[in-house]
């Protein structure tokens, strides 16, 4: 069975990003870009929601293609239209727990969730998610974005791994265990 990976920057107070879904602040400079450049190919899946995806297009993301070239993307969205997507690109709008269940139970590496929170959330309060990498940057929001948007589901977490970088950012591992 595959795991699904929330794999995402946080604040030291756990936000994803901004309120308004900007994320200046997190370090886009030093040694953990490359760390985390190189843990991207540890996926062949991606799974993220509308705000996410969108998020790319700030950056060059052209609607419909890929974020992540190697990657197969599924989109979970009830109200994105993309009229023209590449092969690796799926909008699901519904039935979202029958095809992320199909992946898990799928072949293929470990499944990167990429975000956002409101839909990490989701995924935890349904069970689904298996484990967190945590790039947890030396930044205060205040507020903004929560880890795991309105959930309140509580769970333990077993660290498996941690890294300290020279820019100040530390990369938590964890494995999620559910209470």
């Amino acid at each position: 069975m595959r795991n699904i990976t929330y794999h995402v920057a946080t604040s030291l107070d756990h936000y994803i990003a901004h309120e308004d879904g900007s994320a200046g602040g997190f370090l886009p400079e030093g040694d953990h870009v490359a760390a985390y450049l190189a843990h991207l190919q540890d996926y062949d899946t991606v799974i993220m929601g509308r705000r996410t995806y969108e998020f790319g297009y700030d950056f060059g993301l052209e609607p419909g293609r890929p974020a992540y070239p190697h990657m197969q993307h599924y989109i979970f969205s009830k109200s994105l239209q993309l009229p023209d997507l590449s092969d690796q690109v799926e909008v699901i709008a519904e039935q979202p727990l029958d095809l992320i269940r199909s992946l898990k139970d799928g072949t293929g590496t470990d499944i990167y969730l990429c975000g956002g929170g409101e839909f990490a959330g989701w995924l935890l309060d349904e069970g689904l998610l298996d484990k967190l990498r945590i790039k947890l940057n030396p930044v205060v929001f205040g507020k903004g974005i929560p880890l795991f948007g309105s959930s309140q589901r509580a769970i333990n977490l077993i660290l498996t791994d941690t890294t300290v970088y020279h820019s100040g950012v530390l990369l938590l591992d964890y494995d999620v265990r559910y209470t």
